[in-house]
């Protein structure tokens, strides 16, 4: 089983399913020298400048132009060099390709893959650091993954692409070049699976993309204690698989969130609704999220450390449910 990186497995999956399906291209900024971490390198050089497209610097034309290409039978497969610049294309992605199926009786398809980074930590400043996954779970008709390892990555992506609807791909920028172990070939997640990354019974720690390794990294630590932490991650936020999350609340009766996103509606909010009103009886302890506070992503690395969530913080949550 060879090791990759989150980004080479990313590419691997893209790879084996433009060799397998002819319908699948790449396009976005500068794409054919793989874009801003490198992702699609090399791509062109194995399937040539038609199906490996650089575009202009517009959002709105590269999210428009692979709604057209879907809905005539192509499956783009689409860049957005930073999350944040996705509100130069809303329209395209909110009013196009989200509801077309719906406004077509269910005839329209629309098998987009739209890639983009998130996240802060990189001193990228409040314009290309964002969190912003919850926007996008907000809106019907579009599918929202977030995975966190790079065996999760590869075989999400070749779900992604291989699905009929519009599916935003989102890729934490701290994670790209971590390492291991991905099988060789092509394989599927499936879409609107959890995995339950730890077993425990104390708490439950719901987290997602890079907040993954900080609760697992949590975990060992409250370990040490005796504190037993079950760690789930949703990998895929819409749809969320609600039934893994719920059964295990039901077990340890204690649950944390963690998110990078801000926590004034964020993800973890629904997260959190969703237990309160279906798994109320169950806790034993007030939900707690772990989150970034209501502000733009911060330019001073002093700053920017103190505005994501860190593994400190993940403890202290936990040891506040767990009344220790």
């Amino acid at each position: 089983m060879p090791t990759m990186t989150f980004a080479q497995a990313i590419k691997d999956g893209i790879r084996l399913e433009m060799e397998r399906d002819q319908t699948v291209f790449v396009s976005g900024e500068d794409v054919t020298h793989g874009g801003p971490f490198g992702v699609t390198a090399g791509l062109v050089k194995e399937f040539g400048k038609k199906r490996v497209r650089d575009t202009p610097i517009t959002e709105s034309a590269i999210i428009g132009s692979a709604v057209g290409a879907a809905a005539c039978g192509l499956r783009p497969v689409v860049e957005l060099m930073f999350v944040d610049f996705i509100g130069c294309a809303l329209d395209q992605l909110f009013n196009q390709a989200a509801k077309m199926k719906y406004m077509f009786g269910g005839k329209a398809k629309l098998p987009i893959v739209v890639r983009s980074n998130c996240g802060a930590g990189v001193q990228a400043a409040a314009q290309h650091s964002q969190s912003l996954e919850a926007l996008f779970m907000h809106i019907p008709g579009l599918k929202v993954i977030m995975p966190s390892t790079a065996r999760d990555a590869k075989g999400l992506i070749i779900s992604a692409i291989r699905d009929d609807n519009p599916v935003v791909f989102l890729e934490n920028k701290t994670l790209l070049f971590t390492k291991e172990d991905v099988p060789e070939g092509a394989y599927t997640i499936p879409i609107g699976v959890a995995d339950v990354k730890r077993q425990g019974t104390d708490a439950t720690v719901v987290a997602t993309g890079r907040m993954v390794h900080l609760a697992l990294s949590a975990a060992e630590k409250l370990a040490a204690d005796g504190v037993q932490l079950e760690v789930v991650d949703p990998r895929t936020l819409s749809p969320l698989d609600g039934a893994t999350i719920l059964s295990s609340v039901r077990k340890t009766h204690r649950l944390v969130i963690v998110h990078e996103e801000v926590k004034f509606a964020g993800s973890g909010a629904e997260i959190a609704a969703m237990v309160a009103e279906e798994a109320f009886d169950y806790l034993d302890a007030p939900i707690v999220r772990v989150a970034a506070p209501f502000t733009p992503v911060p330019f001073s690395p002093v700053l920017e450390r103190e505005f994501i969530p860190s593994e400190e913080k993940i403890l202290a949550a936990v040891r506040k449910v767990v009344g220790r």
